[in-house]
């Protein structure tokens, strides 16, 4: 027979957070001392004393800042290599015979692989551990892509990617858990903002590079590049990353406790949870999609999120149409009007920090000790939303031949600083308000998401031809407009739909929301 302990706000000490974020509830095993009085706490229940070094809230910032921008490397290294075959598409096509639709699928079965990893990498990071995760998948997602690099036929190549994309999905969702374990409200923010960039950072730099490989030496050097970026990757993940997951880190803590008092009544709350095979299953796989299906608000963000990833990628098939067939440019000059894109998502970075996220912390300290509501981090999406529909309408009516390409590259400014705020106020939110569950949140997003980024690639080019630009362009505008009062329905009501939420943690419904003025 068990019984239900919440554990408080002291296992997770935070010099910044002004309010108790109390970790989800664990089933336990009735104590083999005496049972204590219900109004005392366990005393042989192992947890952070407030300052404790221990806990990862509590490191040095700069050793935390270095970890924000590891772990942004990572996603940044997938991302990269999601999109680079972009760049190899005649080579590929000469030396293998591989047809339009074959190449396109090897950018859509890498994001496939992004729809299988996330089922198991961010649901397994709350069960044993971010750094294992870590490790084991980047080990293996080096080793295919030297196996991509040595391909000597279509379906290999295609297996490789597949299978490279699946434990390349780890960071994805398991960097940004990172954060959330190491940063408090008030900064993870601003971490969050580098974080996010890499995403879209990645996807456009990929076809840069790999459209200026293809120019000059074989394209299976695109994969030897990924390899190597990989096997970087790797080592500092071994020797500069530790484990950053509290309630992992508590078993170490209670073990080294029981081995010094030679008292084995000592434990940490995950060391009384039940391990039967089943119930590891439910938690591993069932759930992210238990937790998307129970919450509406984390359903609308997907979609929104979805939408925007998809097309994101929809256009590395869209700008060949526009820059390599109506303009004539190479393979590497056609990479390179991708780089505003990136350079839309930086100046996003910078505003983010300067004006939004002093904002934030000024909100912060004026609601202390209660938190700041989660729905003040939908500001960004209420302002990204119709400039992300507008960049849509300036890159298709600029794309005429007869125009000069670069209005319809500069499109990629604003699409770029819109991509990233959106993403920043959804990924903010996200965690804010499912924080003891956000690994399996965003595994759950990043699921559907990936989907989106799988699929929109294959229809792309047909759209874009059929259609022509302007009229495609057009109808991806207006779904975007459609988009635009996911955020505005979220701030109105978010503090309603928290408050019958299973995920949400209480201290979330303490306080009044509100949105930052703009």
């Amino acid at each position: 027979m068990g019984k239900t302990l919440r554990t408080t706000d002291e296992q997770y000490p935070s010099e910044d957070i002004p309010a108790k974020l109390p970790p989800p509830e664990v089933t336990l095993e009735e104590p083999r001392s005496e049972k204590p009085d219900e109004t005392e706490e366990d005393p042989f229940l192992v947890k952070f004393a407030p300052g404790d070094p221990r806990d990862p809230k509590n490191w040095s910032r700069i050793r935390r800042w270095y970890l924000t921008l590891a772990s942004g490397l990572l996603v940044l290294n997938a991302t990269f290599a999601s999109a680079a075959p972009t760049g190899i598409v005649v080579p590929l096509q000469t030396e293998l015979r591989m047809s339009e639709m074959e190449v396109t699928l090897m950018i859509s079965l890498f994001l496939a692989g992004y729809c299988v990893g996330p089922l198991l990498w961010g649901p397994l990071s709350e069960q044993c551990g971010r750094r294992p995760v870590f490790v084991y998948t980047f080990a293996i997602y080096t080793i295919f892509q030297v196996a991509t690099a040595v391909s000597r036929n279509t379906a290999s190549l295609l297996v490789f990617r597949f299978l490279g994309g699946t434990f390349a999905a780890a960071p994805l969702t398991n960097s940004g858990a990172l954060i959330s374990d190491i940063w408090d409200a008030n900064t993870r923010g601003k971490a969050l903002a580098i974080f996010t960039l890499a995403p879209f950072a990645g996807p456009a730099l990929g076809p840069t590079i790999a459209g200026f490989i293809a120019e000059s030496v074989s394209w299976r050097w695109l994969f030897w590049v990924l390899s190597i970026f990989a096997g970087v990757c790797l080592v500092l993940i071994v020797f500069t990353m530790p484990e950053t997951y509290a309630p992992v880190l508590l078993i170490k803590a209670a073990k080294e406790k029981r081995k010094s008092t030679k008292d084995d009544r000592y434990y940490a709350p995950m060391e009384r949870e039940e391990a039967e095979f089943l119930q590891l299953v439910e938690k591993v796989v069932a759930k992210p999609f238990k937790i998307l299906f129970q919450e509406p608000m984390l359903i609308a963000m997907t979609i929104y999120m979805s939408f925007v990833y998809g097309c994101l990628y929809l256009l590395f098939e869209a700008y060949p149409v526009v820059f390599t067939e109506g303009h004539g440019f190479s393979a590497g000059i056609s990479g390179l009007t991708f780089l505003p894109i990136p350079l839309g998502g930086a100046i996003a970075v910078y505003l983010y920090v300067q004006v939004y996220n002093p904002r934030y912390e000024a909100e912060a300290r004026r609601l202390s000790p209660n938190p700041v509501p989660p729905e003040f981090r939908l500001t960004l999406a209420l302002i990204a939303g119709p400039i992300y529909s507008v960049s849509f309408f300036w890159f298709g009516w600029t794309s005429f031949p007869s125009v000069s390409f670069w209005a319809p590259m500069m499109a990629g400014l604003p699409m770029g600083l819109s991509i990233c705020w959106i993403f920043l106020s959804l990924f903010n939110y996200i965690i804010d308000a499912y924080l003891s569950v956000a690994a399996s949140a965003l595994a759950a997003n990043t699921v559907v998401r990936s989907l989106c980024g799988a699929g929109f690639p294959l229809f792309a080019t047909r759209m874009y031809v059929v259609l022509n630009p302007r009229w495609a362009s057009t109808i991806l505008g207006l779904i975007a407009v459609l988009m635009i009062p996911i955020p505005l329905v979220l701030a109105k009501y978010g503090p309603i739909l928290r408050q019958r939420s299973k995920h949400a943690p209480k201290h979330a419904l303490k306080a009044v929301g509100a949105l930052a003025p703009v």
